[in-house]
């Protein structure tokens, strides 16, 4: 998961309060009573809540079209609503989109329902999803942000990919604390842990570096360490 830049504080102050849209006042969860275009409205606020305001661009459109779905598609083919799942995200039992495109399209993983069917609904989700972690903290950390839709950092957001991209990134930031660039064994090491975390990670969008305030993990641990500490061929002479 990367780190948004908003308090936390900030996020749940804005989230749990009255927020206004138009003229429609959408609280905190949900009313049994919203309506398609409040539901939709509410996932917004808490959305821009969570990440702070940044526009999309058109390379933004691009990838988000690329590598996630409009959440009304994605619950068409699973046999849900679009209500459904936006009551599940208000009541902080689905994530929120990770995403939402300059046209106001709403975009979610391709596999957003994968985590609640394995979990046998939306319900049983967080029982589900902590019974994968030994520390408590831990679990609440990554709940949160899995429930913010932060984990755009994974290809497949499942415990077993969170927890493992917070080792290879720990092993990393620890190989680098101490770099031997001279050592063949240190290179492959490193590398075999970069080669891991990029195959677990997608390419990021632009916008990401806006709402997580910088470079992400991509930039910090693959791109940058690969072109600091190039692979070494040696040649036969």
């Amino acid at each position: 998961m990367e780190r948004s830049r908003a308090d936390s504080q900030t996020r749940r102050s804005a989230v749990d309060g009255r927020q206004m849209a138009g003229d429609t006042c959408v609280v905190g969860a949900y009313d049994l009573g919203m309506d398609s275009q409040r539901l939709e409205a509410g996932v917004a606020i808490r959305f821009v809540a969570t990440n702070g305001e940044h526009p999309m661009t058109a390379d933004d459109d691009a990838y988000v079209s690329e590598w996630f779905r409009p959440l009304e598609e994605l619950a068409v083919e699973a046999g849900k609503t679009a209500d459904e799942l936006r009551q599940a995200m208000l009541a902080n039992r689905l994530p929120l989109p990770s995403y939402i495109r300059s046209d106001g399209a709403q975009m979610v993983p391709r596999d957003l329902l994968e985590l609640p069917t394995r979990a046998a609904g939306f319900d049983k989700l967080h029982g589900y999803f902590a019974a994968h972690f030994e520390e408590p903290a831990e679990a609440v950390s990554a709940w949160d942000g899995y429930l913010a839709g932060h984990f755009v950092c994974l290809r497949a957001v499942t415990p077993a990919n969170i927890k493992r991209k917070s080792e290879l990134v720990e092993a990393i930031d620890s190989l680098l604390a101490q770099p031997d660039s001279d050592s063949t064994a240190w290179l492959e090491r490193l590398h075999d842990l970069v080669d891991e975390l990029d195959g677990i990670e997608p390419p990021f969008a632009p916008y990401d570096r806006l709402r997580f305030g910088g470079p992400v993990s991509r930039d910090r641990l693959i791109t940058d360490v690969r072109e600091r500490f190039p692979t070494q061929v040696r040649s036969g002479s």
